[in-house]
């Protein structure tokens, strides 16, 4: 008689919970809901004297700064869309699935130096305008340079390298 007892108290169960909504159960405040529409100054309105009201940036990022309680906009600081003027421009704005995939080799340190030095090395040769060395008589603007310039500009921005 122990065991269908046991059994029955197993089945039957009820859960009391002791906690209780925050101020009443029609209380929407208890659920956070960024905000989504309107414009900043309006979500600003909004809060008013009401601190406890953020305003949800949404991985939006300042463009500026506050100083004494007033924002100061840094220009560096406001995102510019920088779009060529395609015009007149015939290509289409898209590649059709159709297109043939283009299979490039990885553009190694000899290749760039084929690309870029060969020629007026051969041409130095030929015209015998090398020294003894094998430097050249009348350097171009790339063979003057330094190490240390030369990866000051490689390092600009607008270059290739990151």
């Amino acid at each position: 008689m122990s065991k269908t007892t046991a059994f029955i108290n197993l089945i039957i169960k009820r859960n009391i919970s002791l906690t209780i909504p925050r101020e009443g159960k029609r209380n929407f405040r208890k659920f956070i809901i960024p905000n989504k529409r309107g414009t900043r100054l309006h979500k600003q309105n909004q809060a008013g004297p009401n601190p406890e009201l953020e305003i949800d940036k949404r991985g939006v990022r300042d463009v500026g700064y506050v100083l004494n309680g007033r924002f100061v906009p840094v220009p560096e600081m406001i995102p510019e869309l920088i779009v060529p003027d395609l015009k007149d421009c015939e290509l289409k704005p898209y590649v059709s699935y159709k297109a043939e995939d283009v299979i490039q080799s990885e553009f190694t340190a000899q290749q760039l130096f084929d690309a870029v030095y060969s020629k007026k090395i051969v041409t130095d040769f030929k015209e015998n305008k090398l020294t003894e060395d094998g430097l050249p008589l009348e350097p171009s603007e790339e063979e003057k340079l330094q190490p240390e310039e030369a990866v000051q500009r490689a390092k600009r921005t607008g270059s290739d390298l990151l």
